[in-house]
């Protein structure tokens, strides 16, 4: 990834709450047919000696063959994509003075490289799921929860999946929020992103440009 020293971030929780916040992340691997990707859902783990910038955990279903590679390659790269936006020139001051300014579009982005480890651990798995059920139906009005399901349903289910765990040797964060613009024209996109009807991130991309860093939840 193209990355100037203005746009660099390198702060592991701000890099953890970008991941927590947009958790889809697309795994980029090789397979034996070339280049493929699949988009799962994550959670991150703190830090350890073996994995010095977290571990990301999600799972797959049985019947793809994402899980097969492990212990064939060496890396795999997964993307999340935090909020972003097209920026119109019309925000920035020297529109006014010369007119010679043009579109740009900002936006946050994890890179996480690592090796791939396949999980068929049973315990292991229900953990996982209870886990990320628990994170996502935070926001319901009333949570559902794994216990909800009979419990042989469940473990039919979790004989379907299996669990992937990728110990992050590398995480980098890419944030192009204008820094290369005065502090004038970035004052004046953000808040013209907070005030725009545009469709998208164009709110979040505003609170993140006015210092509002992800923070590990």
């Amino acid at each position: 990834m193209y990355m100037p020293a203005s746009f660099r971030e390198e702060r592991l929780d701000v890099l953890h709450g970008l991941i927590t916040a947009h958790p889809l992340g697309a795994l980029v691997h090789q397979d034996k047919d070339g280049w493929t990707a699949d988009h799962l859902p994550f959670e991150i783990a703190a830090p350890t000696p073996k994995a010095p910038f977290g571990t990301l955990r999600a799972h797959v279903a049985r019947a793809n063959p994402l899980w097969r590679t492990t212990g064939v390659q060496q890396d795999t790269l997964v993307i999340f994509q935090g909020p972003h936006s097209y920026i119109t020139p019309a925000w920035y001051a020297e529109k006014q003075a010369s007119g010679k300014v043009v579109p740009t579009y900002n936006y946050a982005v994890v890179h996480g490289h690592g090796p791939l480890r396949a999980i068929t651990d049973r315990a292991w798995l229900l953990a996982l799921v209870v886990r990320l059920t628990a994170r996502h139906e935070a926001q319901q009005a009333a949570p559902w929860s794994v216990a909800d399901a009979p419990a042989g349903y469940i473990d039919k289910l979790l004989a379907a999946i299996v669990g992937i765990e990728i110990p992050l040797t590398r995480l980098t964060g890419k944030w192009k929020l204008g820094q290369n613009r005065t502090a004038e024209d970035q004052s004046r996109m953000a808040a013209g992103l907070a005030a725009s009807g545009m469709p998208g991130d164009a709110q979040a991309l505003a609170a993140l440009m006015t210092g509002k860093a992800y923070k590990q939840l």
